[in-house]
């Protein structure tokens, strides 16, 4: 059976995505923080560790990002979730006044809380925001979080579908300790700070385009230990081991202060 642990209380979206990814038949370690869910698999206390990555709706998940970025765990699967918030509380519908959530669960339901004229209590997990909620015994408090959730912690479902658009998916990676091995459609997931000369990004840039490689997404990060300095967060279509994907890495590593290939693994359809 294999351990996999997630930030987040049991019934969080993180542990649905596991359980998808490998099956019913795993033993969920759940953890305070993106930090801790990864040290868990450095330090064998699981074997894989699941983070979201981002949003359709609401982007990239930061703190995620940046968890990543400090670890040495390689990225061996991705699995994209249909993310359907509900309304869970104690009280009816027009009682709420107040709702407690994660911030990306927030985002992605400000409009019925807007349109509700609805206070935001920002929480560290959708699931946990359901646990506070089960303790305070309020009717005028609801949680935003999964159906599995409320389940979970036998809370009333009040709404179902809150979210702004039903069509709304989270990206979650998979971390080991181990690497993967090439496959024939695979994605590969890198992070680079630039060197501080004019057209180093350019040329990092060029340098998959002059060889055709796909570039799916790129993004800049805050480096947290210098100021106005940016990491990039990049993925593209291929396996790290190719031998023209694995050229093209130790060349663009001549123009960056540290280049990290997070790893490769099969990609994920949406369901």
């Amino acid at each position: 059976m294999n351990k996999v642990s997630f930030q987040g209380e049991y019934g969080a979206y993180s542990e649905s995505a596991g359980r998808r990814f490998f099956g019913e038949d795993i033993e969920s370690i759940p953890e305070n923080t993106f930090d801790d869910a990864l040290k868990s698999t450095e330090k064998d206390e699981s074997d894989y560790s699941i983070l979201p990555v981002e949003n359709s709706i609401e982007g990239s998940v930061g703190q995620s990002i940046d968890a990543i970025a400090k670890t040495d765990l390689h990225s061996i699967g991705e699995i994209y979730l249909k993310i359907e918030h509900c309304l869970i509380g104690a009280g009816k519908l027009e009682d709420v006044d107040t709702v407690y959530s994660h911030p990306q669960a927030l985002g992605q339901c400000n409009e019925f809380i807007n349109n509700r004229k609805l206070k935001t209590v920002p929480t560290y997990d959708t699931a946990g925001s359901v646990k506070i909620i089960k303790e305070k015994n309020d009717n005028h408090s609801a949680a935003i979080a999964s159906y599995d959730a409320g389940i979970l912690y036998d809370m009333p479902i009040i709404k179902h579908g809150i979210e702004n658009n039903s069509n709304n998916y989270t990206r979650f990676l998979v971390f080991s300790k181990n690497n993967s091995v090439e496959g024939t459609n695979d994605k590969t997931s890198i992070i680079f700070s630039v060197k501080h000369e004019p057209g180093a990004l350019h040329q990092i840039l060029k340098e998959f385009n002059d060889n055709d490689i796909n570039l799916t997404k790129i993004e800049s990060r805050p480096n947290k230990n210098t100021n106005w300095e940016y990491n990039f967060f990049v993925d593209f279509v291929g396996h790290f081991s190719n031998v023209k994907i694995s050229s093209v890495l130790k060349k663009i590593s001549e123009n960056t202060l540290f280049l990290r290939v997070i790893g490769s693994y099969p990609i994920s359809d949406l369901d």
